[in-house]
């Protein structure tokens, strides 16, 4: 490939870095069911906090990470700006690894399924340490519907994306 081509690349994929982040900012901030218990809500966000990691890998991760943060920065969340990040990078980050390679539908499955276990296991540490265990015991069941969602409708968008990302010449 010449290093015209390598270029352009790099910008596509760039630009489809910040794309997808967008994307995952608009789907957590806007399509919400609201959590009266925990003052917090489940979100469509993590399905696309997957596809970025599917279609992108490790910018994948930067861009899932930073769409989080942002909505939570835009929804006024600010104690939550630093643990999103991390938590919503590392969901990312599992996902990229497990699906850097062909796999069957069943256990790309489990490869969503083990990145959204990151992301409840994550907030469960993450508010134990800001309201304790207790507290942070209420936010479990809501996370594993959000990471449900997320698992459901990730494995229905990663394929469209990844013909859409294929036919971009990515």
């Amino acid at each position: 490939m010449s290093n015209r081509n390598n270029k352009a690349l790099n910008v596509q994929k760039l630009a489809m870095g910040g794309l997808m982040a967008a994307l995952v900012c608009v789907a957590t901030s806007f399509f919400k069911l609201p959590v009266p218990v925990t003052q917090g809500y489940i979100h469509l966000g993590d399905a696309f906090v997957l596809v970025s990691a599917a279609i992108l890998g490790p910018l994948g991760a930067a861009a899932a990470a930073l769409g989080s943060m942002l909505a939570d920065l835009l929804g006024g969340y600010f104690t939550y700006l630093l643990p999103t990040f991390v938590i919503k990078g590392l969901v990312a980050l599992v996902a990229c690894a497990g699906l850097r390679r062909k796999l069957p539908v069943w256990a790309e499955w489990l490869v969503l399924v083990a990145a959204e276990g990151v992301m409840v296991l994550g907030y469960f540490l993450a508010e134990s340490l800001m309201y304790g265990a207790a507290a942070a015991a209420g936010a479990v069941l809501p996370n594993v519907v959000q990471g449900i969602g997320g698992v459901v409708i990730g494995a229905v968008l990663i394929p469209i994306f990844r013909r859409i990302w294929h036919r971009l010449g990515a």
